[in-house]
């Protein structure tokens, strides 16, 4: 009996062969051998790819936002930077008034104890009684009696910023209508503008006067100097991105400004040129493109001529340019 216990054995270490044979035989089964681990891993690979762009996409979306708060924030600087620039120049402009005022109540002051000892003068005798009364001649601007205060209100003030601000606004209007009149101002007010017709902040007036006027203007430039000059005035309120803006060649692009985004445009390079440092990128730019634009604009004759602004000193003009 031992020979049966032997086949017995062997039969199954057969069927455990042959159930090993068929599982081997599985592995081209295309529902679960290697052709669907395959699949398998192709879609793992793509779920892990699409992870990753998602997660990138993210990370530059991120970025461009910080660029964007950058570009803000310095634009905020620049323009607090233009404000305070023109606080100085305010400050620098009512110096020229206020000196006189503080030199001429100095000498009054300091003449009064001379002045009460001396006799006074044969013509002006008759005010005898009132310098007798009152302890020095107060100044022939005013003809009223009584303290040094009351005198003071009667002598004439320096101009207030509302006043600086009409009479810049009449220079500027002046200038622009080629009259060269100042009519209205005040006596130092006058003075000062028929001293200064070439004044910076005259002629950059007369500037957005003219762009004002313009329908619109046409300009040429690379793209980067055009992505800076965008991001240099797209906070202010006037300025309107162009509907279009075309490539040309070789990196320049070409597009066109209505007036007001040009006054804009200008307001923020004249900012950008009083506050930037000197010698470095931004102050080059604004400098550059200030004096392009105002190069059109003066010699604008309002004979329908387009406004040509070409930023490319490798790009020749146009014939009537």
């Amino acid at each position: 009996m031992g020979w049966k216990d032997a086949f017995g054995d062997a039969m199954k270490e057969l069927e455990a062969i042959r159930q090993q044979l068929a599982r081997l035989d599985r592995l081209d089964d295309p529902t679960v051998g290697l052709t669907a681990l395959h699949g398998d891993v192709t879609q793992s690979r793509l779920k892990i790819l699409e992870q990753l762009q998602a997660g990138v996409t993210g990370l530059r979306e991120e970025n461009r936002e910080v660029r964007r708060r950058q570009d803000r924030m310095i634009s905020d600087l620049n323009e607090t930077r233009g404000e305070l620039r023109q606080l100085l120049d305010l400050v620098d402009l009512l110096r020229h008034f206020a000196p006189p005022e503080e030199t001429g109540d100095t000498s009054s002051e300091g003449t009064r104890t001379p002045e009460t000892a001396q006799p006074p003068e044969p013509e002006t005798g008759y005010d005898s009684s009132a310098s007798a009364d009152r302890h020095p001649p107060v100044p022939t601007d005013t003809n009223s009696q009584g303290g040094t205060v009351e005198n003071a209100e009667h002598r004439p003030q320096p101009e207030t910023g509302d006043d600086q601000d009409l009479a810049l606004k009449r220079a500027i209007e002046a200038a622009y209508q080629g009259t060269g009149a100042f009519a209205g101002l005040s006596d130092a007010a006058t003075t000062q503008a028929s001293a200064d017709t070439e004044d910076p902040q005259v002629a950059h007036g007369v500037l957005l006067l003219k762009a004002a006027g313009v329908a619109s203007a046409e300009l040429i430039a690379h793209r980067d100097t055009w992505e800076w000059l965008t991001a240099l005035a797209v906070d202010h309120s006037h300025f309107r991105t162009p509907p279009s803006v075309e490539d040309i060649n070789e990196g320049r692009v070409q597009t066109v400004l209505s007036g007001r985004s040009l006054i804009a445009l200008l307001i923020e390079l004249w900012n950008t040129r009083s506050t930037a440092t000197p010698l470095q990128g931004d102050w080059a730019l604004a400098v550059t493109t200030y004096n392009r634009i105002a190069a059109e604009l003066t010699d604008v004759t309002g004979q329908g001529e387009t406004i040509r602004i070409v930023l490319d000193d490798g790009l020749p003009h146009a014939a009537g340019d």
